[in-house]
């Protein structure tokens, strides 16, 4: 039994085809699937959480609701309204992914993602739920982003801005951790788990693998990100949550484990860190 513990369900828009993309999915082992409710902006936020609603079959879905930094300068008292609102369901179980991103030119400033990320966490913490963190540096940005940015540093303001805003134990999820070994430990001592996605398999992925086994067996889990970031043997193909199974075997592999134990074990921390998931 497999979680995916981070899935854009609501690219999947032709119904059929998501039906298809679940049945693969349970047919793989997948029994539960946390469907990311970023939509494309605030208007489109609730679509995960809606997915997760109307679905009556398995794998088990779940729901977040979150702005993404990319849409960080439509973070209005209005928008975070709405996001209360739908945080509020049983179903939706965090808030996410939110946080930092340096990388693209078009991106809005780092003012403006520093303030939309901490009204969100404002939000999560009135609501009582888990936050899903997304952090994407300038460092292997285009020429035009790293100028724009400077040397600001993603990883750096995003863990000072954790530190001062997100009490440890309120918990949440560093979403497919890219990150070296040493923001790895800063992220678990921050009280976040480390959620492994298709990158972990890519060939010049050392810095994630190294982070992938310095992590506790009780801070792990892993993810897809689909429809992104699809792991060898399918990088470059459409990703979706029944590959979670690749990443979820070599993460086994690099820990020494079987694949069974992992299965086990991420399973047992996406219950912990999400109660809710775990009542059926």
């Amino acid at each position: 039994m497999l979680i995916d513990s981070h899935a854009h369900l609501d690219a999947y828009e032709d119904p059929e085809d998501l039906k298809a993309v679940l049945a693969r999915a349970y047919d793989e082992g997948v029994r539960t699937i946390l469907a990311i409710g970023i939509g494309d902006g605030p208007e489109t936020m609730h679509q995960a959480l809606a997915i997760a609603k109307a679905h009556t079959g398995r794998p088990a879905i779940f729901a977040s609701v979150g702005i993404h930094p990319q849409e960080a300068h439509r973070a209005t008292p209005e928008a975070l309204a709405d996001m209360a609102r739908l945080a509020g369901d049983a179903q939706c179980v965090a808030i996410g992914e939110i946080g930092l991103d340096y990388y693209h030119v078009d991106n809005p400033d780092v003012a403006t993602q520093k303030a939309a990320f901490i009204a969100q966490m404002e939000v999560a913490k009135e609501v009582g739920k888990p936050i899903l963190i997304h952090c994407r540096t300038s460092e292997l940005a285009k020429v035009e982003a790293k100028e724009k940015f400077g040397t600001a540093d993603a990883w750096e303001d995003l863990l000072g801005l954790l530190a001062e805003y997100w009490p440890v134990g309120n918990g949440g999820v560093m979403h497919c951790f890219s990150g070296s070994m040493e923001q790895g430990r800063r992220s678990l001592e921050a009280g976040f788990y480390l959620s492994f996605a298709g990158n972990l398999t890519y060939p010049k992925s050392d810095g994630i693998r190294e982070a992938a086994v310095m992590a506790p067996e009780d801070r792990i889990l892993v993810e897809t990100d689909s429809p992104f970031l699809a792991p060898i043997p399918y990088r470059g193909q459409r990703n979706e949550p029944a590959m979670v199974t690749h990443t979820a075997g070599l993460l086994a592999g690099l820990r020494g484990i079987t694949g069974e134990a992992l299965a086990e074990a991420t399973t047992r921390n996406f219950g912990r860190l999400f109660p809710a998931t775990t009542t059926e």
